[in-house]
């Protein structure tokens, strides 16, 4: 773990708590902290991290390079020794991972040119414009990338950890693990920051809070653009227009992800067959679900099912990250 001032203190120790706790469940990892220096640190909270390494000192393979967030990214960044050392290191690294802000020192090395990455919803947009080689993904909880990995907000890095323990030493460690953390359930990397209706863009036109609301109120109603249309009494193109330009995404689209934010909450919590799952959330078809969630989250409803609802009372069950 990468430690330098002003970090988010979540992201350095939720991170190296979940390690931990893996090792007291069959894991055998080397937990190491080091700063430039191996200068003692101080964080956003106001306290202080001991280094156990300089970062200039290692010189043999790391196994997982982490680096967290500073949440004024443009010191981390302007830190030229500290963007070297991240650069070097990351050579030395079997994986690369970050938390939160910690996208952007690693995409000041160049990493991240020409890869997908994700970071808290509130900085997306200024990785996107800073570093316009990066394809900045504003949306998820966290992006892997050949060997790096890449998170949102703060306690998405203890969804990353989670993820990688269950990739190194297998479920049933991970699961031990986020048991003994009350960690009832991690995220898939795929799931939203927030909620599709938080996501659309406020609008200031009334029809276009009234189709939202109704689509978000009845995923299942028929929410065709000719039936939207119609129901707030306008064309199907002025529709679209003043839809794209207040929402900033299309009805369709918008359609499409409160539906499937309405499936997954269907599958995480009940037990409905998939075909009822599809016509409760407007899908009409397991078929429809399937490609939807191919699409948009890489895996098939009755995947999602299995790795991210708890099975029985008492007992949560981590998510198996692919």
């Amino acid at each position: 773990m990468a430690l330098f001032d002003c970090v988010q203190l979540l992201d350095v120790t939720g991170p190296l708590e979940v390690f931990a706790a893996a090792n007291d469940h069959g894991a055998c990892y080397r937990l190491l902290t080091a700063s430039l220096g191996g200068r003692e640190i101080l964080t956003t909270a106001g306290a202080r991290l001991a280094a156990d390494v300089s970062l200039e000192d290692i010189t043999g393979k790391v196994g997982t390079l982490i680096v967290p967030g500073r949440p004024d990214w443009r010191a981390a960044v302007s830190d030229a020794s500290l963007i070297t050392a991240i650069r070097r290191l990351a050579g030395l690294s079997g994986r690369v991972a970050s938390v939160c802000a910690g996208a952007f020192p690693l995409a000041a090395t160049g990493l991240l040119d020409g890869h997908r990455a994700a970071t808290h919803w509130r900085l997306a947009q200024e990785l996107a414009d800073n570093f316009p080689r990066v394809e900045v993904d504003p949306d998820s909880i966290f992006v892997r990338d050949g060997k790096v990995i890449s998170s949102a907000g703060v306690t998405s890095g203890i969804d990353l950890a989670l993820s990688l323990v269950e990739e190194d030493f297998g479920p049933q460690v991970a699961r031990a693990a986020a048991k003994y953390l009350v960690v009832f359930m991690a995220r898939p990397g795929g799931q939203s920051q927030f909620s599709v209706r938080q996501a659309a863009r406020q609008p200031r036109h009334q029809l276009v809070r009234q189709v939202l609301d109704a689509v978000t109120a009845d995923p299942a109603a028929d929410h065709s653009l000719e039936a939207v249309a119609g129901r707030v009494g306008v064309s199907v193109r002025q529709l679209t227009r003043l839809f794209r330009a207040e929402a900033g995404m299309t009805v369709t689209r918008f359609v499409e992800q409160i539906r499937i934010e309405a499936a997954q909450g269907l599958l995480e919590s009940g037990t409905d067959s998939l075909d009822v799952v599809a016509r409760r959330s407007g899908f009409g078809s397991e078929e429809t679900l399937r490609r939807a969630f191919q699409r948009k989250l890489g895996i098939t409803p009755g995947t999602y099912r299995a790795r991210f609802r708890t099975t029985r009372t008492g007992e949560p069950t981590l998510a198996a990250i692919p």
